[in-house]
């Protein structure tokens, strides 16, 4: 039962990162060798690239628990970044689709709680986020520290890199693009 639970999740695993990789080379944010596939539309580059990450990450396990911590903890917080990206952008999108004119009526989903539901989504990810090792806070255990939210570092670093990189800025609510916005796609 468990080597079965076991090789359910890296099946999991290797299938959604490997499409996730496809989709970001197809939308040019990954090399565009990740973008191609098989005759059987299997992204074959993204599937062998993320199956050697997995398997580098396991292997780590050799250099010590030290150095596997800090990998676990590179992707320890990262899902609840992203929510908070995600309740940022609805957020913002229904802000947005007021603003330009739009009626609710035109959208296919419409979240009963707006706009309490994504401040507080955002809200209880903070809190999550801020409260992962209260502990080493309060003692300032400085190597902990940077264990325990080095994902943080690490998004907020690669998302200042991008737009310093790319000259990004955040688009105004009234300059959004919501041109596609309600449809039934």
């Amino acid at each position: 039962v468990v080597l079965t639970s076991i090789l359910s999740a890296v099946n999991t695993g290797a299938y959604a990162s490997s499409r996730m990789l496809y989709g970001l080379a197809k939308d040019h944010y990954a090399p565009r060798i990740f973008a191609r596939t098989t005759r059987r539309g299997i992204p074959m580059a993204a599937l062998v690239a993320t199956v050697c990450m997995s398997l580098a990450t396991f292997a780590s396990s050799i250099f010590g628990q030290t150095f596997y911590m800090w990998l676990v903890t590179a992707t320890g917080l990262t899902g609840f970044i992203a929510w908070i990206g995600i309740a940022l952008s609805h957020y913002r999108f229904r802000r947005a689709f007021k603003l330009q004119g739009h009626d609710l009526s035109e959208l296919k989903y419409h979240s009963k709680l707006y706009p309490l539901g994504p401040i507080l989504a955002m809200v209880l990810c903070l809190v999550v986020i801020a409260g992962q090792d209260i502990p080493s806070m309060a003692s300032l255990d400085w190597s902990h520290l940077g264990m325990t939210y080095f994902s943080v570092v690490l998004v907020l670093a690669l998302y200042l890199g991008y737009k310093f990189i790319n000259h990004t800025k955040i688009v105004k609510l009234a300059d959004m693009d919501l041109s596609g916005a309600g449809s039934a796609d």
